[in-house]
């Protein structure tokens, strides 16, 4: 018992222990009277003080209590209101007891109302006693899939909870795009290999039929050895963070190692390959990544450009950016691949794409390493003039006094107030 309540009890004892008179008569004498009435008021005062104390404490207990229990309420709720998964609970009857705003966002619920799908799949929760699952389409743009769980929490109250899984089912779609594109692309030299190998066995008697399946099984395997090495490096690069050491990389040793590796591709098909003067630039990332992502957008360059073209490498500055331009003067790309152009094996001309033994991930592999070193790859095209890929980066340091201008041609027909040099390619 509180001390409210013994307080009164405490009273009612002195009450009871009082010196009241022995003679109880009804006659009893006004003196009588008088000499109790002190005891019968300090008794109902003390009565009466006792119980208060003892009802103000057992409010105050009573009140503390649901505040304690309203915080919590409070704070589940905001949780709830903020959470990107949808939880809502029906009853019986499939009406709606609560839910949270997520419900809306992921189709579950609309105006207060759950989705028919929803109430079927609480029914047969409900009937099962097991946990029931469903996958619905997303109502609203973004999400595409939304994985619903029903189970049944008691009381005739079923909890339905719906995540979305439109990120897992387009990572898992791209996952078997991959598979399947690189089991197709694999296939075709493994296959020309084996039939060409076979044919050398049989003209083996003919030198001169040798000779020609001997080169183009040098072709095919050639090629199998670029895919297999891309994909490593693609792999290598895919998915990452920023890098974890970079070092300090001068923009123009990435260029020059470029169109060294470059040089003997743009011979062979006639493309007079330039650059403009040294720029003194300097980024920070890993140099042979670097070169290689700028190598692929040289040879892509070559690959679709006319014999006897030009294909340009120019380096600027913007701001706090450095852009390496690569330009050439080929086919150009249609609006409507430009932004595809950077998916793993898609080829604007696949035809010319395999003879010349292009593998359809070079443009992959440059967009991410430039993403790792913080960077971006942009296009510029034009059907019949042309294209420009641009690789920007952070810069880290300024350029050398008395530098080139290092003015980028951002496109095929811009000016060409920079003059390029020639690397002795063509």
């Amino acid at each position: 018992m509180n001390d409210g309540c013994r307080c009164g009890d405490h009273f009612v004892t002195v009450v009871r222990n009082a010196p009241w008179p022995r003679h109880r008569a009804v006659s009893a004498s006004y003196d009588d009277l008088v000499h109790t009435l002190p005891y019968l008021i300090a008794a109902l005062v003390g009565m009466l003080l006792g119980w208060l104390i003892c009802a103000v404490m057992l409010h105050r207990r009573d009140h503390d209590a649901p505040t304690h229990r309203s915080d919590e309420t409070t704070l589940a709720t905001a949780v709830l209101d903020q959470a990107g998964i949808g939880y809502l609970v029906l009853d019986a009857n499939g009406h709606q007891r609560l839910a949270n705003p997520a419900t809306e966002a992921l189709g579950m619920a609309h105006l207060g109302l759950p989705e028919p799908a929803v109430q079927r799949l609480a029914r047969r929760a409900a009937t099962s006693a097991e946990p029931e699952e469903l996958e619905i389409p997303g109502r609203h743009s973004g999400v595409d899939t939304v994985t619903l769980l029903a189970q049944d929490i008691g009381d005739g109250l079923i909890l339905v909870i719906g995540t979305d899984q439109s990120a897992t089912r387009r990572t898992e779609a791209m996952r078997q795009d991959f598979v399947a594109n690189v089991s197709h692309e694999l296939k075709t030299p493994v296959t020309a290999v084996g039939l060409l190998s076979e044919a050398v066995l049989h003209a083996a008697d003919d030198p001169e039929t040798v000779r020609n399946f001997a080169e183009r099984l040098q072709r095919e395997s050639s090629r199998l050895a670029s895919m297999v090495t891309e994909l490593i490096a693609l792999s290598a690069v895919q998915g990452s963070g920023l890098l974890a050491d970079p070092g300090p990389v001068a923009v123009d040793d990435v260029v020059a190692d470029a169109v060294e590796r470059a040089s003997v591709a743009a011979s062979t098909a006639g493309i007079d390959l330039t650059t403009d003067p040294p720029s003194g630039l300097m980024v920070s990332g890993d140099r042979a990544l670097l070169a290689a992502a700028v190598t692929n957008l040289v040879e892509n360059a070559i690959h679709y450009s006319p014999r006897n073209s030009a294909v340009s490498v120019s380096r600027s500055f913007r701001g706090d950016r450095v852009e390496i331009a690569v330009t050439d003067r080929g086919i150009g790309i249609a609006p409507q691949h430009q932004q595809r152009v950077f998916e793993r094996f898609f080829r604007v001309d696949p035809a010319r794409s395999r003879a010349t033994g292009g593998t359809g991930l070079g443009l992959a592999i440059a967009k991410h390493v430039a993403a790792v070193h913080g960077g971006s790859v942009s296009l510029w095209s034009r059907v019949g003039v042309g294209s420009t890929f641009t690789v920007s980066l952070p810069r880290t340091a300024p350029a050398d006094s008395g530098a080139g201008t290092g003015i980028a041609l951002d496109r095929p027909d811009a000016p060409r107030d920079v003059d390029m040099e020639h690397t002795g390619a063509s």
